[in-house]
């Protein structure tokens, strides 16, 4: 009797264990709903608002991905932060995935061709004024983004961390002066981000206040290596890095984003009078709704 009872003992804690690896698997994605016609409203820091709409799955390369829709859709690729503007993505077992490569090269490359335009600007206005310098500064840029940012992990238990994206960027810059052989350095950067889930709180928004969201942070490390002629011995400065946070409200989706993005380029360059910046982006939700499985609609006005 005593082994019959121990013997249903142990079904019962195997049943009950695995009943709850499931149930935390499917409340995973209770942070990132997506049902069809759903749409959330979103205000910048300048007072700027985006609507993002849940619309109709396509199929790209024999693969069905969700999409998000935009309005107004973006102007400008420095805005483009793939953590809140990806139009593509996957809700898989493992991971929500966003699908993210040729916009995330756009937006690197918009962003270093604006630190490259304001260190022209900053070595025209170091040159004395009775001098008569004459030169350009060309530059290329070169970007490659893998395809995918990790943006949920399954696990969303504290201190989850993962690796989300890998961005490698090349900036050829060269120094042709009227007279004399132009000098070239190239500098090339690896981005890697990081995902670390710090907890749950509750946060305060234009579309009310959310219970339990989950806080994710995504931190940049950024490596650079220096080569070419005019190189020199001198060391780089760091990179810039960014870190970007998300709370996730259950059953919502996003509510609230804040990023800092150090200038990567301006940023190592150990000189004098080249003054790097920091870049800050935050979106908060005015309002939103949600739309059930069977059409029915839930939310704020």
């Amino acid at each position: 009797m005593l082994k019959t009872f121990h013997t249903i003992f142990a079904l019962l804690l195997v049943f009950g264990f695995s009943i709850a690896l499931i149930s935390d698997g499917s409340e995973t994605f209770q942070y990132f709903p997506d049902t069809l016609g759903s749409y959330w409203v979103y205000v910048d820091q300048n007072g700027n608002e985006v609507t993002r709409r849940a619309v109709e799955s396509e199929e790209i390369a024999k693969k069905i991905h969700r999409v998000f829709d935009y309005e107004p859709a973006l102007e400008n690729w420095v805005d483009y932060d793939y953590h809140i503007h990806a139009n593509l993505y996957q809700v898989g077992e493992k991971q929500v995935t966003f699908w993210v490569g040729d916009e995330a090269q756009r937006a690197v490359q918009a962003r270093l061709a604006k630190e490259m335009e304001a260190l022209r600007k900053m070595l025209k206005e170091m040159a004395p004024p009775q001098a008569e310098i004459d030169f350009n500064v060309l530059h290329k840029i070169e970007v490659e983004a893998q395809d995918h940012f990790y943006m949920l992990p399954a696990s969303t238990t504290d201190n989850e961390k993962w690796d989300v994206a890998e961005i490698k960027a090349k900036v050829t810059i060269t120094l042709d002066p009227p007279q004399g052989d132009p000098q070239e350095v190239v500098l090339e950067f690896t981005i890697i981000e990081k995902g670390d889930i710090l907890g749950t709180e509750s946060i305060e928004t234009l579309a009310g206040t959310f219970e339990d969201c989950l806080k994710i942070e995504y931190r940049t490390h950024t490596g650079v290596a220096r080569f070419g002629d005019a190189a020199g011995d001198g060391e780089l400065k760091p990179p810039g890095e960014s870190v970007t946070t998300l709370w996730l409200a259950p059953n919502v989706g996003i509510v609230k984003f804040h990023q800092e993005a150090a200038d990567i380029l301006l940023k190592t360059i150990p000189m004098p009078g080249i003054v790097a910046s920091t870049t800050v982006k935050t979106f908060e939700l005015k309002k939103y709704e949600i739309k059930s499985a069977d059409s029915e609609s839930g939310g704020s006005d």
